[in-house]
């Protein structure tokens, strides 16, 4: 009977053994197919993608130098056809002074001779008159004029020096490998998996001592750049202590900042149609433009820059990609041929989306224009009706987040629309959680926070909005 109880005993513990290693082998079945065979996958298309596009990447690095070395052939022959025109002008100096030593030579001669002349006809004249008459010009024919030595220009030829000459024409980045920890494990959820926060929570406030504050970025996650209407530049800690303080070329305020991929700064100014970036202390051109007025700037996940502009006459609008100095990509029109954005200059700031969309906020047009990477428009926001928002939609700053989520200002109506990555409202952060006052320019740090300029009051406040 003992016996019998316990191989019941010993059957119900293997059937909950049983039981319980069934639900871990669903369980375990469930992430894999959902989770990590996902992960995997995007790794392998992500690898497989750089693969493809390692030629072409190298390929306008090359093309790239290759431009560089046409631009100094350039100004060399400038520099030289310049020398030789200074060589001309001394030519032209060294005759002039031998002709009117010769002119001058030549003169005496003439008179020379004229004399020798006029002595001979005496010497066989019988008459008193022009012999008493006489006067003899030895005296001052024998006081000679000074010979004239020009001598001829000297070139002294500079020593190449191959080091330096390397080091003018440019810099090539170590090639760098970085590896980014995937949070997708039993234990850990990817970031694609935050959610929304029914009441977005204030952070904290920086106070940036500007006037009119425009623009913010992130850098090393413990730092930002800000920039408004003047020509400095601030770097504040997370503290809201200054660190850093550059200035413009142009000596007006910028009309966008961003950090690069290599955490380098990067910015657009209007007046020198030039975007520069600043490394290793040194500010740098980066981009030059003719015909066409800078806009607003992002960095691709690339390392690509798209940089919003407008055409001279303020008539045309276009979004550019940039490798480097290289100009690869121009999005301008629909498939029939109408503008995508409005034809001004006013602010139209520009972000790239997870999905590779680009995301341009067009102010004047009171439009968020969204395409994909190629070019080609998906869809157009135009705002949420709504009985509290009352002023019409004019978007400013514009970022995306982790989920592929939109966010963007709404400077007259002091709120930050938030949208899904087909065009789709989800909701609102306003004043009513986090005192917002005419929000201007945004950035986003990939870790559900958003740090949003007000405008007027010159701060950056850091707002938690996503888990």
């Amino acid at each position: 009977m003992a016996s019998e109880q316990h191989r019941r005993h010993v059957f119900e513990e293997v059937s909950e053994v049983y039981k319980t290693k069934k639900q871990a082998i669903a369980k375990d079945a469930e992430e894999l197919e959902t989770l990590i065979s996902p992960t995997y996958e995007e790794i392998t298309h992500d690898l497989e993608k750089q693969l493809a596009n390692l030629d072409g990447g190298y390929e306008i690095l090359t093309t790239t130098m290759s431009k560089q070395g046409e631009q100094w052939h350039r100004e060399i022959d400038i520099v030289i056809n310049k020398m030789k025109t200074e060589i001309n002008e001394i030519k032209v100096k060294h005759r002039d002074i031998l002709k009117k030593h010769l002119n001058e030579i030549k003169q005496t001669q003439s008179l020379i001779n004229q004399t020798l002349v006029a002595i001979k006809e005496i010497e066989k004249s019988t008459q008193v008159s022009p012999v008493i008459k006489y006067n003899s010009k030895i005296h001052e024919f024998s006081k000679l004029t000074p010979k004239v030595q020009v001598s001829l220009p000297t070139f002294f030829p500079e020593p190449i020096n191959r080091e330096k000459l390397y080091s003018l024409f440019g810099q090539i980045t170590p090639l760098s490998t970085a590896t980014e920890e995937n949070v997708s494990s039993l234990n850990q959820r990817d970031t694609l998996d935050r959610e929304l926060l029914d009441k977005p929570e204030l952070v904290t406030t920086i106070h940036t001592g500007y006037g009119k504050l425009r623009n913010v970025t992130g850098q090393n996650r413990d730092r930002i750049w800000v920039s408004g209407k003047s020509n400095k530049i601030k770097c504040f800690n997370m503290k809201g202590s200054l660190v850093q303080t550059i200035y413009t070329e142009s000596g007006i305020f910028p009309n966008d900042i961003i950090v690069d991929t290599n955490e380098d700064l990067v910015f657009s100014d209007g007046v020198t149609k030039r975007v520069y970036v600043v490394r290793n202390g040194q500010t740098k051109e980066l981009i030059r433009l003719q015909g066409w007025m800078l806009g607003e700037l992002c960095v691709t996940s690339t390392g690509d820059l798209l940089v919003t502009m407008a055409s001279d006459d303020k008539t045309q609008s276009k979004v550019v990609r940039y490798s480097g100095s290289l100009e690869t990509q121009t999005i301008q029109f629909n498939d029939e041929g109408k503008p995508l954005y409005s034809g001004n200059d006013q602010i139209k700031y520009i972000s790239e989306n997870r999905n590779l969309d680009i995301c341009v906020a067009d102010y004047d047009a009171g439009a968020i224009v969204v395409v994909n990477q190629d070019g080609k428009l998906r869809w157009r926001y135009v705002g949420n009706p709504s009985v509290t928002k009352s002023t019409p939609f004019y978007p400013w700053g514009i970022t995306t987040d982790s989920k592929s989520r939109i966010l963007t200002t709404d400077c007259n109506n002091h709120c930050i629309h938030i949208l899904d990555q087909n065009g789709k409202f989800l909701c609102y952060i306003d004043n009513s959680y986090c005192d917002l006052e005419n929000p201007s320019g945004l950035y986003n740090d990939q870790n559900g926070n958003v740090f949003v300029c007000e405008l007027n009051k010159g701060n950056v406040k850091k707002i938690k909005y996503s888990t």
